[in-house]
C-alpha cells in the first residue's frame, strides 16, 4: 500500500492520500477534499505495512483539462486578491494580503495573509461571502509562508529550499550557527524572510556529532606538552589551537575510536 504528501494548491497545508500506483512524485493530482474537490503537488511516495487512520484518496493525476481549470481558477483568483484588499481597506484591518486560491471545484477561497497580531476578520468574512457565494477561509501566516509563495533566490545564487523542497519549517536556532563558526552577523545569517536561514539545520546534526568530545574555546586542558589553553576549535577537522602559558602555540588533532575520544 502506497501513501503520499501532498501539497494542496500552492500554498496550502501538506496532507497524507492513498496515491494510486501511477502517480509519482513532483504530479499534480486531483484529491478529495474535506467538502469536495481540490488539486496539489506530489511531495512524496511512500509505501507503508499497517493501513493508516482516516485518509483521503488521490482520484487522479491531474488532465490537460484538469491544468485548464486550475489554470483559469488562478486567473480568477488574482480579481478576487484585488476585491478583498478593498474590502479589507473599508474595514479598516490591520493585515497583509499575501495571496488567494481557489479550491479545484470552486466552492472555496483561501486568502492568505500575514498580521502583527489577532485580527477580527468576521465581518470581511460575511462581506466576501456575499460577494463570492462561495466558502471563505482566511487563513494568517507568518513571513517564512509568505517568502514561500513569492520565491526568490537566496545567498547561495540558488532558488529558497522553501519555494523549492521544502516540506515544513524545521525549528532554527543561533545555536546552529555558533557550532558551525559561522558569523554571527544577522545579514550573513538570515534569509531573505528576515528569519535564520533554514539550510542552518542541514549539517547541524554532523556538527553535533563530529563536536562530542571536544574542549571548548577557554577550557584549560592537558596535552603531551603541558596544560594549555583552548583558543580555538575546528569541528570538522576534529582539531583545537591551544596557548600555553608561556605563549606557545600549538594545534591538537582529536581522533575517535570504539572507547572514546583520544588525543
Amino acid at each position: 500500500m502506497k501513501i503520499a504528501l501532498v501539497r494542496l494548491r500552492e500554498a496550502g497545508s501538506i496532507n497524507t492520500y492513498f496515491v494510486p500506483d501511477d502517480v509519482k512524485v513532483n504530479d499534480y493530482v486531483i484529491i478529495e477534499a474535506d467538502r469536495g474537490l481540490d488539486y496539489g503537488e506530489v511531495l512524496e511516495v511512500s509505501s507503508v505495512n499497517n493501513e493508516p487512520g482516516q485518509i483521503n484518496n488521490i482520484l487522479r493525476k491531474a488532465t490537460e483539462e484538469d491544468f485548464k481549470c486550475i489554470n483559469e481558477n488562478r486567473k480568477e483568483a488574482e480579481e478576487a486578491m484585488k476585491i478583498c484588499g478593498e474590502k479589507i481597506g473599508r474595514h479598516n484591518l490591520k493585515m497583509k494580503l499575501v495571496e488567494a486560491e481557489y479550491s479545484f471545484d470552486k466552492k472555496k477561497i483561501v486568502f492568505y495573509f500575514t498580521a502583527e497580531g489577532r485580527v477580527d476578520f468576521r465581518e470581511l468574512v460575511k462581506d466576501l461571502a456575499k460577494e463570492f457565494k462561495v466558502r471563505i477561509e482566511m487563513r494568517q501566516i507568518g513571513v517564512r509562508d509568505e517568502t514561500r509563495i513569492f520565491g526568490g533566490v537566496g545567498p547561495c545564487g540558488r532558488k529558497l529550499c522553501c519555494a523549492l523542497f521544502l516540506k515544513n519549517f524545521e525549528p532554527v536556532s543561533i545555536k546552529m550557527a555558533k557550532l558551525q563558526r559561522l558569523p554571527l552577523n544577522p545579514s550573513k545569517v538570515s534569509g531573505i524572510c528576515g528569519r535564520l536561514m533554514c539550510c542552518l539545520s542541514y549539517e547541524y546534526k554532523n556538527y553535533q556529532e563530529l563536536a562530542k568530545g571536544l574542549p571548548r574555546e577557554g577550557d584549560k586542558i592537558d596535552t603531551p606538552n603541558g596544560k594549555a589553553k583552548v583558543i580555538s576549535v575546528n569541528v570538522l577537522k576534529r582539531m583545537v589551537y591551544v596557548e600555553f602559558d608561556d605563549g606557545r602555540l600549538d594545534k591538537i588533532v582529536f581522533e575517535t575510536n570504539d572507547s572514546g575520544d583520544k588525543i
